[in-house]
């Protein structure tokens, strides 16, 4: 041997001594010689040891160990739950990989012997048998707090629990995920006690109404109640409104989430109280069919909160529904909290009761779709105060597109612009004859809104319906609010009012609010009244006002309810116009 490779191996040792001193390995006596030359024993052995200690330090500390480390012992798991215990393999595969609060409290309790991880855990098996329900609840999807529990107090081996694995199969071979399985077992434990051939037939069952396989899957692992006992008499019926507003089943298997849980009793309320207020089932189909969350989002409890909101705000079940109808392409949920976020702006700029109720009852579309910036930042980017913020909202709700997030707001460069719209609205007024800075030009510019060319248009479009001028001027004193309708929507209410209803256009005269109200109303107010007075049961002389202006509920119990086929003909008249 030559000095050279003396000098090497020397060298080598005292690396390796020093190396296992400086991590306290201990290592046995090594034997240097074998036929006259030396050499290093168990030098795999050591490296093993070396890289164990450089990716975690503790070989008894699962949670420091290495990739290389985890996949022996898992190995070893695996090789002992199919082998020894004669679970199938995919079971076994399962509970090995998806176990790691088991994996790594088992590996805590194993002597590492020679840093062979995956020996030792075999030999520590040998002895030390596990329970098995553990791993595989883990498996399944619930956690050791869940499934604490569930634990059976006289059995440690699955295969001694053949109901169980005999109704997990079905499961697993009808193409639930196996990690979806733990929350069946949660919330419907008695699916696991099924005698033999019962949870096929359940399974069939729903097959049955009509439900392709795949959609099976994702309703009971979303829902596993429904696995319990009979059919759910509310799911079936369901079902069944589903088909009627022709909604297809593959709408509910895009969009339902196995994550969720769904109540399909509520589903159908929604549905059924959509209806009831007079969207025919096939406004109701479409409405369901853009926007599916509507109905599955909270299993339509978004969608009902929202109708409570807005009918607290004032908006009318009519006025709701076109809210439905006309519903922007974001989620019910955005929906609702963009509402909650703008009354919070609009009362954070201190505007006044009033003024909120009546944005939320003539734009809760445009309030519903935008998510505004906080009151503060926009203040200081417009560098404005809260006056002015609120009168240029009053002046042109549509602002407030503006000011959504991820829209950049400039600075205003015209600090009398608030000034100018209201000389240009005072000159409009004038010129209709208002005095100026009396009580009936204050409350005009108060509730008009636009500008002052739009309001002028406006007004040429209600004299070229055959009204003078002077009418008209005495109407906007009386409502000035008409005036805040585009002219298209004056002029198809009008037509309506004079055509269809026979009305002469003088009658707007006396009433004008009439051209406020929306044509169902009045379609439906007015077609009553003539139905009530045709049979005589009311005077025939009531004023339009008088049956415009109270709420559907006075309406309904001084007038409808005079005569007993009055309910049943105002129904039968709702849904007719609504549908129209």
């Amino acid at each position: 041997m030559t000095s050279l490779q003396k000098v090497r191996k020397l060298h080598l040792f005292k690396c390796v001594s020093l190396l296992c001193a400086e991590n306290g390995f201990i290592p046995s006596k090594p034997r240097l010689y074998a036929n006259g030359s030396p050499h290093i024993l168990q030098l795999r052995r050591f490296c093993r040891i070396e890289r164990a200690v450089k990716n975690g330090g503790n070989l008894c500390e699962p949670t420091k160990k290495s990739r290389f480390v985890r996949q022996e012992a898992q190995a070893a798991l695996l090789e002992y739950l199919h082998s020894t215990r004669s679970l199938q393999f995919l079971d076994a595969e399962n509970m090995s990989k998806n176990a790691p609060e088991f994996f790594d409290k088992l590996l805590k309790r194993v002597d590492i012997d020679d840093g062979d991880v995956g020996r030792s855990l075999a030999r520590f098996l040998r002895y030390h048998p596990i329970n098995e329900f553990e791993p595989f609840f883990e498996s399944i999807g619930l956690d050791p707090s869940e499934y604490s529990s569930f634990l059976p107090r006289n059995l440690m081996f699955l295969n001694d629990d053949q109901l169980l694995l005999q109704n997990y199969y079905v499961l697993c071979n009808y193409g639930v995920p196996r990690n979806r399985i733990g929350k069946i077992y949660k919330e419907a434990r008695e699916v696991f006690i099924y005698d033999y051939g019962v949870l096929q037939s359940k399974l069939r069952s729903f097959e049955n109404l009509g439900l392709k396989q795949s959609l099976v899957v994702k309703i009971i692992a979303s829902s596993p109640y429904l696995l319990k006992g009979d059919l759910d008499l509310d799911f079936i019926v369901f079902l069944e409104k589903l088909k009627n507003v022709g909604i297809e089943y593959s709408l509910l298997e895009e969009h339902i989430s196995e994550e969720d849980l769904y109540n399909w009793k509520c589903m159908l309320k929604l549905m059924c109280l959509l209806g009831d207020w007079g969207l025919t089932e096939k406004k109701l189909g479409e409405v369901i069919k853009h926007h599916p969350d509507l109905l599955l989002e909270k299993s339509g409890q978004i969608a009902i909160c929202l109708l409570g909101f807005l009918l607290k705000f004032g908006l009318m079940q009519n006025d709701v529904l076109s809210v439905f109808l006309e519903f922007p392409d974001i989620s019910v949920v955005k929906f609702s909290n963009n509402l909650c976020q703008c009354y919070k702006f609009l009362v954070e700029i201190k505007m006044p009761v009033q003024d909120i109720g009546r944005m939320f009852v003539s734009y809760p579309t445009l309030l519903g779709s935008c998510e505004l910036k906080k009151v503060k930042s926009l203040l200081a980017t417009l560098n404005c105060g809260l006056n002015r913020l609120c009168q240029m909202i009053k002046d042109d709700p549509y602002v407030l597109k503006q000011w959504v997030l991820g829209v950049r707001v400039g600075r205003l460069q015209e600090p009398n612009r608030i000034l100018r719209v209201r000389m240009m609205k005072t000159k409009f007024l004038i010129s209709l004859g208002f005095v100026e800075k009396s009580r009936e030009m204050e409350r005009a510019l108060k509730v008009f809104r636009g500008k002052g060319v739009e309001l002028q248009e406006r007004f040429d479009c209600l004299v070229s319906t055959g009204l003078s001028r002077e009418d008209v001027i005495e109407m906007l004193k009386v409502s000035p609010q008409i005036l805040n309708q585009s002219k298209e929507v004056i002029q198809t209410k009008i037509d309506f009012f004079v055509r269809e209803l026979g009305y002469p256009v003088s009658a707007l005269v006396t009433h004008p609010a009439l051209v406020s109200y929306t044509i169902q109303r009045v379609k439906l107010r007015l077609l009553m009244y003539k139905w009530l007075k045709d049979e005589g049961a009311v005077r025939p002389d009531l004023a339009l006002s008088t049956l415009m202006s109270c709420s559907e509920e006075i309406f309904m119990k001084n007038y409808v309810n005079s005569h007993p086929r009055g309910p049943e003909f105002w129904e039968r008249l709702k849904k007719k116009v609504y549908a129209d």
